[in-house]
């Protein structure tokens, strides 16, 4: 090996030893301090580089879309279970209120139930209106005639209510069933005891009881507590209950005393 002044000759390699080096070093011996300088690795480095990253692209879709297959599966089965809660079948109520639909608002209601459970509050009150001019006589023709008016007393029940409900949804209005359907757990207060659900909540500062009982996958109302509907009820009725100025009261001290003549 022969070295001169510009530069390093250095003996040649065979050719088949140099395609198994992958780096070599060269000496610049005409800049100062001979920096060296590397030779940049082959073109096969880089395309394996290359072919590498659709690999992971198509590992991170994959598990995204696995993601969104399970929550997806999770939401069907949670929101299936829902359905068959009591605060569901009150927001289909309150859905069906909001778009008059009366044919669904009434599939909701067991109006005979309600009826019965509010016939007693009824009689209590309308009995009230006849303060003293009640006697026992007349109540048992306002018994007698409660019968007769049990079909006008549901429809006017089944009203009511639906007045109530409009009244407590009224927010609710225009807003998509499953806003309605999430929300409504949150408006009110709903107590399980076996079947029967029981749903408090405040309409206009004053405190409205429901009871909902299970029916089939739903839940329908069966009572209703609230001392302005039974009024309104009441109120409604007491044109066909026997009218209080036509009663014979025979009350000796409600009749007015006759005028006495003065002796002259």
């Amino acid at each position: 090996m022969v070295l001169n002044r510009r530069e390093a000759v250095l003996t040649p390699i065979p050719r088949s030893m140099a395609n198994q080096i992958k780096n070599r070093i060269v000496i610049n011996l005409d800049q100062p301090g001979g920096v060296p300088r590397t030779t940049p690795l082959r073109s096969g480095s880089r395309a394996r580089d290359g072919r590498r990253w659709p690999k992971v692209l198509g590992i991170l879709a994959a598990f995204c879309v696995a993601i969104v297959v399970i929550v997806g599966i999770a939401l069907f089965f949670w929101w299936r279970h829902y359905q068959k809660t009591p605060a569901y079948s009150l927001a289909l109520i309150v859905d069906a209120a909001q778009r008059d639909d009366m044919v669904a608002f009434r599939n909701q209601l067991d109006d005979e139930q309600i009826a019965r459970n509010l016939v007693a509050s009824v009689r209590e009150k309308a009995s009230s209106r006849y303060g003293l001019a009640l006697s026992d006589s007349l109540q048992k023709k306002i018994d007698d005639l409660l019968p007769a008016l049990w079909p006008q007393f549901k429809d006017r029940i089944h009203t009511e209510v639906a007045k109530e409900v409009k009244e407590f949804s009224s927010g609710a209005k225009s807003k998509p069933f499953v806003v309605v359907a999430l929300a409504i757990s949150s408006l009110v207060t709903i107590t399980m005891d076996g079947d029967n659900a029981r749903v408090t909540t405040p309409i206009a500062n004053r405190p409205v009881e429901v009871t909902l009982r299970r029916n089939g996958d739903r839940y329908k109302v069966v009572d209703f507590k609230d001392d302005v509907l039974v009024q309104r009820v009441v109120d409604s009725m007491m044109k066909d209950l026997p009218p209080i100025g036509a009663l014979d009261l025979k009350i000796p001290l409600l009749k007015s005393p006759k005028p006495r003549r003065r002796n002259r």
